[in-house]
Parts: C-alpha cells; structure tokens; sequence
C-alpha cells in the first residue's frame, strides 16, 4: 500500500493554495481501504461542510490522476476537531498549556504512554511534557500517536481562538 506520506506531499500544495492546512492522512481497513484526510483553515476558522466538500473534490482530481492506491477505497475528508491529533510539530507550539495524551515508539523511562501539559518542543526536536513528577522530553520523530485531551482549559483555548 501507498504510503501516506507520499499522498500528503501530493495534495498537501493544493490544500495550501485552498487556504487550508493538511493536518493528518491516514490510510485504514484491509478489504476497502479507508483515505481519512484531515485538514484545518489557515485562518483558523471552524470548518463546515462545504469547505470538506471543496477539500473532498479538488483532492479527488489529484488521486485520480495520480492514482496512489490500488483498487477502490473511500475518500473521507473532515476537521481536527477540539480534541485533535497533534501531528506537526507547530501543533505542540500552539497548543502549548494544553493537556495531552502522547504515545511513543520507543520505551523512555520504561515507558511508552505519557500524559501531561504540552510545553512546546525545543530547537532539537524534542517535545516537552509536563508530567506527574516533572517534565520529561520526548523525540517528534518517534511519537506514534499525540492527541489533546478534552477539558475546560481547552475548551477555553478554543473559545479564545475563535475570537481572532
């Protein structure tokens, strides 16, 4: 299969020029393949509909074109939602203050899964968290999954985001 990367760097251009930031690809399913594409306004506006319509068809002429996955599967487009996925590493600047859940590739401490208030992420890479305890610093590169936690912190956060 495809890698997502690869379909990123083909659509993620047109999403730009859209006025659009691409968030995540995720490919999944085994038997017909789901393309779940999530992306986010620049202006960091909510997002309806109509803009995942608009995403949905201007991404589908590339795929057609391109062609990046063998056999049928499902295009779905949406939003991060509140408590997204925090994949780039401007997202743990921008959600600095935020709680989240951040699980990594590799053991650090004899750990894998780490929950705590986002700090930002330092010149090397490296995410910092604060933790029960203290802070512990994490490698973007081996973070499998990152997600902000729903609380009132956030929901103020995005409230106050919404006034801009």
């Amino acid at each position: 299969m495809v890698a997502e990367s690869r379909i990123a760097e083909m659509i993620a251009p047109s999403l730009v020029s859209m006025g659009y930031e691409l968030v995540r690809v995720l490919i999944s399913g085994q038997r017909r393949p789901v393309l779940q594409v999530m992306a986010e306004r620049v202006d960091r506006t909510p997002m309806r509909v109509e803009d995942c319509a608009d995403i949905s068809r201007a991404i589908s002429a590339i795929l057609d074109v391109e062609d990046p996955i063998a056999g049928a599967y499902t295009l779905e487009v949406s939003s991060p939602g509140i408590d997204r996925p925090l994949t780039r590493k401007l997202d743990f600047e921008r959600f600095a203050g935020c709680e989240a859940k951040i699980e990594v590739e590799m053991p650090i401490d004899g750990r894998k899964r780490f929950r705590g208030i986002v700090l930002g992420i330092e010149e090397a890479g490296m995410v910092r968290l604060a933790v029960e305890g203290g802070e512990v610093s994490l490698p973007f590169e081996d973070i499998r999954s990152a997600k902000l936690v729903l609380t009132d912190a956030l929901l103020a956060a995005a409230a106050k985001e919404q006034e801009h």
